[in-house]
């Protein structure tokens, strides 16, 4: 087994070899794209699901998708401490110098650069000084109010105005959407409302845990017209299987169907967790096929690296209380859990949990698919938790 070779390819946001199973998003955002191009109205994507599903990579492939349709495209993560503005705005000056540099560049691109400097001076209030090198008049009265939810809608309408000028147009995708303070969403969203309105050619392609859908619904009832929200779940086991064969059989490499079968249980088709099997599995095999006994060999290795990388850089942003409130729900498997029965599992009031349920929310740990009930937001972390946490002993002060 070559490992120089090995076709699998575990990390944050890294392309899968066989992106399987994800036909109907990649459909969606191409019929998306296509109809905004012509003028006709569609839903913008903000997709959901849990850490290691594969919404990054998804937003990776739909923004390649989009390049190819002739789109510019802007990319950007959204920080817990970074706000959108500033975010935001060294992307834009970029696409519109782009879109000046187009022979015959007309009034509506100079007039994007001029709320572009005025959008700027106006964030600059809170943002501090800092500097884009946008060498250009601003425009008053225009996207410089200071207030996120009427500006930002302008901005976008002027951008959005400069590229259909010269024939083009803008998908802006945004990762990690639930991290966004709750005026930036609002602001986005109205952004989106008024584009839609006037079918200019921007569209908004996102992604972000479960939380997601609740927070758009809070922040502006209208959301739910504006935005479709796929659900992106696990892999079903014939999709997981080719998301292993595909990329083994390329390279002349076989895995027994028992083999398979194992990493489908391991993993409950989590993409991300299938590639870390895959990966792990391949360099250990000595021949091809991988068999069985290879993946049951390798599987404490792979759980030692998902916990020291993939779990622990969660788990150690954790308070004290945190780590008990889901040491609670771990003991009971991997939920959802009623918010009583994790009380009781403390030993608590249930009214003493609110802080640190919010707390957990606002870090993207856990989140409420149902009145009442909680979550945890990655893939089998109960299981970590208790690798983590063997005894389980509510502190007597929680």
């Amino acid at each position: 087994m070559d490992k120089i070779k090995n076709p699998f390819s575990p990390g944050a946001g890294s392309p899968p070899p066989e992106l399987a199973g994800r036909d109907d998003i990649l459909e969606q955002a191409h019929v998306l794209l296509s109809r905004v191009r012509e003028k006709r109205p569609e839903k913008s994507i903000l997709m959901t699901g849990l850490r290691g599903v594969g919404k990054t990579v998804l937003l990776i492939e739909i923004e390649r998708i989009a390049q190819q349709e002739g789109y510019r495209t802007i990319f950007v993560e959204v920080h817990e401490n970074k706000p959108l503005a500033l975010l935001l705005v060294p992307h834009l000056r970029r696409l519109l110098y782009d879109l000046d540099r187009i022979a015959g560049a007309g009034d509506k691109v100079r007039r994007g650069m001029a709320v572009l400097r005025s959008f700027i001076g106006a964030v600059k209030i809170s943002l501090g000084d800092v500097e884009f090198g946008l060498d250009i008049e601003p425009e008053r009265g225009a996207a410089d109010s200071g207030d996120l939810e009427v500006d930002l809608p302008n901005l976008f309408v002027a951008v959005a105005e400069a590229a259909q000028e010269r024939r083009a147009a803008v998908a802006i995708l945004i990762d990690e959407l639930q991290y966004l303070k709750t005026s930036e969403l609002s602001a986005l969203i109205m952004a989106m409302h008024k584009l839609q309105q006037l079918r200019l050619p921007l569209v908004l392609i996102g992604a972000g845990l479960p939380i997601l859908p609740g927070l758009a619904g809070e922040s502006k009832s209208y959301a739910e017209r504006l935005f479709s929200f796929p659900d992106i779940g696990p892999l079903s086991e014939p999709y997981t299987v080719k998301a292993l064969q595909e990329p083994a059989r390329a390279a002349a490499v076989e895995f027994e169907a028992a083999a398979l079968a194992e990493i489908f249980r391991l993993t409950k088709g989590y993409p991300y967790f299938l590639q870390e099997w895959g990966y792990q599995a391949w360099n250990h095999a000595g021949s091809s096929p991988i068999a069985l006994q290879t993946v049951r060999e390798t599987t404490p290795l792979v759980k030692n690296r998902l916990d020291e990388n993939f779990f622990r850089v969660r788990f150690d942003r954790l308070t004290p209380r945190e780590k008990q409130y889901l040491r609670a729900m771990a003991q009971m498997g991997a939920g959802p859990h009623r918010t009583p029965d994790i009380a009781n599992a403390l030993g608590v009031k249930i009214t003493t949990l609110g802080p640190v349920r919010a707390s957990l929310i606002k870090k993207g740990m856990v989140y409420s698919p149902a009145h009442g009930d909680m979550a945890f937001t990655v893939p089998l972390f109960d299981e970590f938790m208790r690798r983590a946490i063997p005894d389980f002993k509510p502190a007597p002060r929680f």
